[in-house]
This record gives structure tokens, C-alpha cells and sequence, in this order.
């Protein structure tokens, strides 16, 4: 048996992140301002995100962004993050196919979201920000981003999807720790939570909603600034560390993937380890496909349009080109709350209009039997989101074991499910249930 993790040494580590914008021969079309229709330059969204990161945001032209080396330090914490070849799975599976996972949750909260954490706190604190504020759905974002402003000495806001602040008090535990002051959205802190509640007062919450009050809050306080955990372009560069690292070691096992999978909310996690990856198909024609496992009860990718809305449930936020379900759409109340967002990124919505990938709708009771699975196999208990990505890897899997074909797949774990717990138990005692999309 070949070695089974694969790490990089320090000097190897990415000092650059990667923007696909620059390589994409059809450029994501323009953001726009709600108010004149016309498309957004960089200076618009500063009265909301930190100036470098509106830069970052509209860049179509630098293919490299160089890492701050305070970022870098930071993600030395952590990084490189193990490439690990899944014999358990496949021997569980019986198939031919190899399986790599590029295993995101040993970061200091779990998950892949501090890679744009950290960079999003060290930009506002660069500009004098004090404040920062954001949305977050499961928690993972938010307990990043808590971590990541007190590291740079900022205080945080975080306002979590009500019904996830219910089912993951842990989650909110940890930001708390942290010392985030984190409330459950919608609230009457707000004035877009006031209307939303007086029209419906036992309304769950989504992120939409939550992404409202958090830009409210921005732009009503002096020296606070909103951060975002996916969805906006800037996020996917950050995340692109990902892959990066996992080129390299897919050298190192000395294989290169045939399909890239992860799952899907808005778009940094799939961009981050797919976008490294995709450049070589745009740039090179290289055969990868890449698939992005979102939830069936909230199927943007599949069941969206693409058009021009709302990132936000009020109204606050530019007009983003994606494929959209309505930023009025409520999602079921799936456990996998990270992945409960109305559209997709506009990078990522631009690269399925080109077929550059490909996307499929997860069932949330398949996504806890293939993390069980996982789980077993692995040892490694992996977040309800992530079960979204093993659940369409066993499906590949199973589909080269029926046609005697060995390819190689490689998915990204986003981060681990020992604060999930609790939706583990309601699946164990068959208390779960799937939700379909009446589009």
C-alpha cells in the first residue's frame, strides 16, 4: 500500500492565490448597483467590505494575488492541510476507482472557512476597522471569522440563521468563546428583522435574511465593516489555497484527478478546490470534470435561473449575475445549514453556463448514510455539508466499480461534524426527513 497522507513542507506553501477570472475566456458579467443599473466599480462597495477586497472582488486581469505574510503566518498554523487517500472508502465500496479527500477540518475551527477569515480580518484591520460583522448559516463561518477578528484584535457581530442557532448550540458556544456576540436572525435588531418578523413572526431564518441584518449593521455603524463566508468572489480566491496544495499533492501520490467534487452553498468551498484544477481544462483542455453536490431541497445549480438578484433577502446587496432560486426563496430546514442559500457565486454561475462543470441535488437523508459511511471507513465524522460531497463521490465510485473503470477522484472535506452531532442522532433514530424543492 503507497502512502496514504500527503503533506507539504513549509516552503511549498501557496504565497499567491489563484483567480480563475483571469483565465475564464467568458468573464463573469458585471455586478450592479440596484439603483442605476450600472455595473459596480470598486469604490461602490467600499462603505461595506474592506477596500483590498473590493479590488479583489472586480479584478479580471491579475492571475496571481499575493498572500500578506501576516495571512501566510496565520495559515502556517494549519497548513498545509493532509491530502488523504481514501483506502477505507474504496474498500467499503469495492471499487476500483482511487479516492483522495482533501481534509479542510483540521484547521483550529474545523473547517475550511478560516482560509478567508483570516485574510478578510487582516484586510479590515489594515484599514482601521473595529468592527466587523456577518451572516452565518451552520456556524462554521461564523466561528471563523470570531476567531479570526480577535486574532487582529476586532470585535465581531455575528448574526446565525435562527434555526440553526437552535439545532447547533455549540456552534454558537464556540463563537461566543471566541467573544463574538452572536444572535439568532431574523431579530428585532434590525430594521430589515423587524419586517421580516412582522410579516412572518415564526419565520426560521436563511441566509439571506441573515446577510441583511449583517449589511445593515455595517453600514449603520462607524469603523464596521461586513465580511462575507462565500458567494462573493473574493471569498473563492481565498479559498483557491485548497487546491493549490492539493496540486501538488496529487504530484506527490503521483496521480492526477479525473473529477473534482465538493459541495455547495454558494460557491467558495467547490471554488477553492475545483478553481486551481479548472485552469488546466480552460487553459490546457484537460478532461476533468468537476461537480459541485448541492442539497435537493435548495438545487440553485440544477433547478435555478440564471439571472440578475439580490444576494441578500431585503435588498441591500448588488445585483449578482447567478443561477438563483429567488432571493425570497425559504429553504427547508436541512441540517446541512451552510448549504441553505438562495444562488450561487457569480464565477462559479458563469463557469456551469460554459459547462466547465456540472452539478447534482443531494437528498438529505442519502447525505447521512454516505457520511456514515464515510465515517466508519475513514474515522473521521464529516459536517452534514460535507456529507453532501461523499454522498456524489460514492456515487462516481459505485459508477466505476459497474463499468470496471479505475479513475481517480478526488473530493474536498470541508470540515468535520463533531459539533453536528445532534442532527446525527435525529438521522440514527430515523427522526429525518427529505425535503423536496416546489419550484
Amino acid at each position: 500500500m503507497k502512502a496514504k497522507r500527503f503533506f507539504l513542507q513549509e516552503n511549498e506553501l501557496p504565497t499567491q492565490w489563484y483567480n480563475i477570472q483571469a483565465d475564464m475566456i467568458n468573464k463573469p458579467m458585471p455586478l450592479l448597483n440596484p439603483a442605476t443599473m450600472e455595473p459596480l466599480k470598486p469604490e461602490d462597495l467600499y462603505p461595506i467590505f474592506a477596500e483590498e477586497l473590493c479590488r479583489q472582488e472586480l479584478d479580471q486581469t491579475h492571475r496571481y494575488i499575493d498572500i500578506p505574510e501576516p495571512v501566510q503566518e496565520m495559515y502556517r498554523y494549519y497548513r498545509s492541510t493532509p491530502l488523504v487517500r481514501a483506502y477505507g472508502l474504496e474498500k467499503a465500496l469495492d471499487t476500483p476507482a482511487h479516492i483522495y479527500f482533501k481534509n479542510e477540518s483540521v484547521s483550529p475551527v474545523g473547517s475550511h472557512k478560516l482560509n478567508s477569515a483570516i485574510a478578510q480580518a487582516y484586510y479590515c484591520k489594515q484599514e482601521g476597522v473595529t468592527n466587523v460583522t456577518t451572516e452565518t448559516g451552520a456556524g462554521q463561518w461564523g466561528t471563523a471569522l470570531s476567531y479570526a477578528a480577535k486574532v487582529f484584535g476586532l470585535e465581531a457581530a455575528v448574526y446565525q440563521v435562527k434555526i440553526s442557532y437552535e439545532q447547533k448550540p455549540y456552534r454558537r458556544s464556540m463563537m461566543q468563546v471566541f467573544g463574538a456576540q452572536v444572535t439568532p436572525s431574523p431579530s428585532m435588531s434590525t430594521r430589515a428583522g423587524k419586517d421580516i418578523l412582522t410579516v412572518n413572526p415564526n419565520y426560521q431564518g436563511s441566509l439571506g435574511t441573515a446577510i441583511s441584518e449583517a449589511v445593515e449593521l455595517a453600514r449603520m455603524t462607524p469603523g464596521c465593516k461586513y465580511t462575507l463566508g462565500s458567494v462573493m468572489s473574493h471569498v473563492s480566491l481565498h479559498q483557491t489555497v485548497i487546491g493549490l496544495e492539493a496540486e501538488k499533492q496529487m504530484e506527490m501520490a503521483g496521480e492526477y484527478p479525473d473529477t473534482v467534487i465538493a459541495c455547495f452553498g454558494g460557491g467558495s468551498n467547490f471554488g477553492g478546490i475545483a478553481f486551481p484544477f479548472m485552469r488546466h481544462k480552460i487553459l490546457e483542455g484537460k478532461k476533468t470534470r468537476f461537480i459541485a453536490a448541492e442539497p435537493a431541497s435548495c438545487p440553485k445549480l440544477t433547478k435555478g435561473k440564471f439571472e440578475y438578484d439580490f444576494g441578500d433577502e431585503t435588498g441591500y446587496t448588488p445585483l449578482l449575475p447567478m443561477f438563483t432560486l429567488g432571493h425570497k426563496f425559504a429553504p427547508a430546514n436541512i441540517h446541512a445549514g451552510g448549504l441553505r442559500y438562495h444562488g450561487a457565486g457569480v464565477i462559479v454561475s458563469q463557469l456551469m453556463k460554459d459547462g466547465y462543470m456540472e452539478a447534482v441535488d443531494i437528498e438529505q437523508l442519502d447525505s447521512f448514510k454516505a457520511g456514515c459511511l464515510f465515517a466508519k471507513a475513514e474515522g473521521i465524522i464529516p459536517a452534514p455539508e460535507s456529507c453532501h460531497a461523499i454522498a456524489a463521490t460514492v456515487n462516481e465510485a459505485l459508477k466505476c466499480k459497474e463499468a470496471g473503470e479505475s479513475k481517480v477522484i478526488l473530493f474536498n472535506l470541508s470540515g468535520h461534524g463533531l459539533m453536528d452531532m445532534s442532527a446525527y442522532d435525529q438521522y440514527l433514530a430515523g427522526n429525518l426527513a427529505n425535503y423536496s424543492y416546489n419550484g
